[in-house]
Order: C-alpha cells, then sequence, then structure tokens
C-alpha cells in the first residue's frame, strides 16, 4: 500500500459506512475495492444508476468488479431523459443528469444507514468541464480520491497492483457525451451509438474509442495507436461497413484520432 493509498483507507475508517456511486470505471471501481478492504462488505454498498445513457458493457463490468472483489450492490433506475433540461443537451447537460442521480442515490444510501456518499472524481478531473460536479457538491458527495491527489495514472498503477482488471480499460463516460451539444438526446440515438462502438469493438479495436453522433454521420475516433491500421482502405471499409449496420447512413475516420472531450472542444466551452 503507497501513501495516498494509506491515506484513502484512514479516510474511508475516519467515516464508519461508504456509499459509492458505482458506474465501474477506473475510478469507482479502485475507489470501490479499497473502500471494501478497509471496511469490510457490511460497511460498503455500490450503488449503480442505470438509464439509456449508461453502456450495457459498463454495467457487465461494473457487475464483474463487484463479484470478484466481494462489493454489495443496488442498482437504481434514473431517469435523466425525462428531464427536458437534459434531453435538450446544453453545454451543462451533465449537471441535470448527476442531480438526477444524486437525488436518488443520496436518500436512498441514508435510509440504509450510509450518511457517507463519494465519487471516483480524480485530481485530474477538477482541471476540465464538468458541470456535474456542482450536482454532487449540492448533494453532499465527497471525493476523497481528488481530495487526496490521485491522479488517473495514480489509480490505473495501483488497480493494477491490486488485480482490479479496469486498470487498463479505457474511459468510458456516458453515451450522451457522444451527441453534439445543442442536438437532443433521445433513446433511439443513445441505442445507435451504443450499438456502432460494440460493432466496432467486436471487430478486435482496443484502446480508446468514440463514434460521434452527426446526424446521419458518425464520426470514429480511434487512438493514435490504433488509428494507422484501420486507415488501411481493406480495413477502412469494413470499419465502414460495421458502423453503418448500426443505421448511420455515413461514417468517418477521424484523422486526428481519439480526444477525450472533442465534442467540448468543437462546442467552445473548453480549450
Amino acid at each position: 500500500m503507497d501513501e495516498k493509498e494509506l491515506a484513502l483507507t484512514h479516510w474511508l475508517q475516519a467515516r464508519g459506512r461508504v456509499a459509492i456511486g458505482f458506474s465501474g470505471g477506473v475510478d469507482s471501481a479502485y475507489l470501490a475495492v479499497v473502500a471494501q478492504r478497509a471496511l469490510g462488505r457490511d460497511d460498503v454498498l455500490a450503488i449503480i444508476g442505470r438509464s439509456a445513457s449508461y453502456p450495457a458493457e459498463q454495467w457487465a463490468v461494473a457487475r464483474g468488479v463487484a463479484d470478484a472483489f466481494d462489493v454489495p450492490v443496488l442498482e437504481l433506475d434514473t431517469d435523466e431523459l425525462k428531464d427536458p433540461r437534459y434531453a435538450a443537451n446544453p453545454s451543462n447537460r451533465c449537471y441535470f443528469c448527476k442531480t438526477e442521480l444524486w437525488s436518488k442515490l443520496v436518500p436512498v444510501a441514508r435510509t440504509r444507514g450510509f450518511h457517507t456518499v463519494v465519487d471516483g472524481t480524480n485530481a485530474d478531473d477538477l482541471a476540465d468541464y464538468r458541470p456535474g460536479a456542482r450536482a454532487a457538491h449540492e448533494h453532499a458527495v465527497a471525493s476523497p480520491l481528488a481530495t487526496l491527489g490521485f491522479t488517473k495514472a495514480d489509480i490505473r498503477d495501483r488497480s493494477r497492483a491490486l488485480g482490479i482488471p479496469t486498470w487498463s480499460q479505457p474511459s468510458s463516460p456516458c453515451l450522451s457525451s457522444r451527441i453534439p451539444y445543442g442536438t437532443s438526446v433521445t433513446t433511439e440515438r443513445l441505442g445507435q451509438v451504443e450499438q456502432a462502438e460494440k460493432a466496432l469493438r467486436n471487430l478486435g479495436i482496443e484502446g480508446d474509442l468514440r463514434v460521434r453522433y452527426h446526424d446521419d454521420l458518425a464520426r470514429v475516433e480511434l487512438s493514435q495507436a490504433t488509428l494507422p491500421e484501420w486507415m488501411e482502405p481493406a480495413k477502412l471499409s469494413v470499419l465502414v461497413k460495421a458502423v453503418k449496420g448500426a443505421g448511420f447512413s455515413r461514417a468517418s475516420l477521424d484523422l486526428r484520432g481519439f480526444r477525450s472531450g472533442s465534442l467540448n472542444v468543437l462546442h467552445g466551452v473548453t480549450a
């Protein structure tokens, strides 16, 4: 156990019982495992908010980690798509999503005796545009990884040391992040993006991957390491066919490669 992980263990033990907003991503998976080790299974609860914007593959990963490390799980349905402010997809869309999540998760946690609720926000996230953080603050959700200075690299390193399979998993934000601000979020569009990304994974594409929704056009972003292989005409044809199978009329491979938050850049909310 390194110095930061020891500090995290002490932070958790000082709270006694902890509920975690649990997506099964790199950060929340690590936090849940450390919490279980620090507190024991009776004093930890990982809560998953399920909706159309939460990828099925991510849910499967979350449940797999929880089962492997004996972390108790509770699942709640969230209905952010029913909120017209969220569905309109403004640049602060994440605020309305997290408001829906925490307004359901926090009361449920507290009725079960978990008065400390935490999320997996890390120190790197503090420098990014994350309107959902305000919702967490409004619902008194703590972010111990950020507070204690854990970077994404730290979390991957410690996850690997603990044998958590998500240590090398690409970041996987909600499916709505693939839809440009101002383009309404619908169940159908989310399903189309999810189907296209799954089809590309089935081709064996690993690492960072996004299918960005632009009406009838899918803009595909791949990691810089993977991109050259799929630029070859024969491989590109296979990629395009897979994406079109999800219902897009056109598909393009972004030659700039994967860029986290590229739609934020297009909208001008980040540099």
